[in-house]
């Protein structure tokens, strides 16, 4: 799946009051439900089959409103889900949550509210949602206060969600894991947008991406306001080092995946400014300038003259990146983005005497 690379400016909230929206009904009440929030509103039909039917997983989704706005923001609900169930069922082992069984009452419901501890920029909101939907075995309401992409202060409360207490414990390490590791890659990725703000560059990721949370990964790039590349070897070609050793020359490897595969992308990998001219020659509709000094990008930038994308890799820093962008190139490839990231410190915290 390749997503848009252009999204619309999310909302800032910085520290204002939260907007306190209407309870949203997460799933459904009925007790044999097949997975946790899995009901009489969820899209996969599940109240309707048979207890010696099976169900296609590819059917089998989240409550058709989450899985609406999962959509909308340019990701598969079938894949988040799957995440979804991964995590629970890596945190629960084939067992239960041994800690929260004994300690908490079964019939106990709790209000957690998911807290900002430090500033930064959200994202992966509606993906702990769907975690929250796994593991509750009741129906459950969420009221969100902020929403992917909007820069928050430290003490925001950006989500509230109203469970029975032992499915909202035995969640929330899997739901915080996606939710600040998603969110740390949008802070991340908002710090260079910051930076490049103004300019006509556009700081752009890699596939140096944890394998299985690439969609979610890019997806929070996009929220910190940085686009996409592409999403998986299929979707374009990159004719790197290797491939110029392997094919015999930079201008031989662009030939040999044009005849393979016409109507493919070509992005071309150049450490040298020699190798510019006889790759534009054949036609490449993207070169990457890698290593190269801002004094080096400049050149290449008046070289190319508007007839190819250029995008500088290697050596990037946020404290040169105004220098790369000043040059006149169009991307700025950073893997530190998903590589690299902290992740944003968010915390659930149960309202005490609920």
């Amino acid at each position: 799946m390749t997503a848009p690379d252009d999204r619309p400016a999310p909302a800032e909230s910085g520290g204002q009051q939260p907007v306190h929206l209407p309870l949203l009904q997460i799933g459904g009440p009925a007790a044999d439900a097949p997975s946790g929030g899995c009901g009489d509103g969820c899209g996969c039909g599940a109240a309707d089959i048979a207890d010696d039917d099976e169900l296609d997983p590819l059917e089998c989704g989240l409550d058709p409103d989450l899985a609406h706005l999962l959509t909308e923001a340019g990701l598969d609900p079938v894949h988040v889900e799957d995440v979804a169930h991964l995590a629970i069922e890596e945190d629960l082992d084939h067992g239960v949550d041994v800690t929260t069984v004994a300690t908490v009452p079964e019939e106990a419901v709790a209000t957690g509210d998911f807290t900002a501890r430090e500033a930064g920029t959200v994202a992966g909101l509606r993906v702990a949602e769907a975690v929250l939907s796994v593991v509750c075995t009741e129906e459950f309401e969420v009221e969100r206060h902020v929403e992917d992409g909007d820069r928050v202060a430290a003490g925001t409360v950006l989500l509230s969600v109203r469970t029975r207490t032992r499915d909202l414990l035995t969640g929330e390490r899997s739901a915080l894991n996606l939710l600040c590791r998603l969110s740390g890659i949008a802070t991340a990725t908002r710090a260079w947008a910051d930076v490049l703000e103004g300019t006509g560059a556009r700081v752009r990721d890699t596939r140096k991406t944890t394998p299985g949370l690439r969609a979610l990964e890019k997806y929070a790039v996009r929220c910190g306001g940085g686009v996409n590349h592409r999403f998986s070897l299929s979707d374009a070609a990159l004719i790197k080092d290797n491939h110029v050793v392997a094919a015999g020359g930079v201008a031989a490897a662009f030939k040999a995946v044009r005849e393979e595969f016409p109507g493919v992308p070509i992005e071309v990998e150049v450490d040298r400014l020699d190798q510019i001219e006889p790759v534009l020659a054949e036609g490449a509709d993207l070169l990457l300038l890698d290593n190269f000094s801002p004094a080096e990008t400049a050149e290449a930038v008046a070289l190319v003259a508007g007839r190819a994308t250029l995008e500088s890799s290697g050596r990037l820093t946020l404290d040169n990146a105004a220098a790369y962008a000043a040059t006149g190139v169009d991307y700025l490839a950073v893997g530190a983005l998903t590589h690299s990231a902290p992740v944003l410190d968010i915390g659930l915290d149960l309202r005490d005497g609920d």
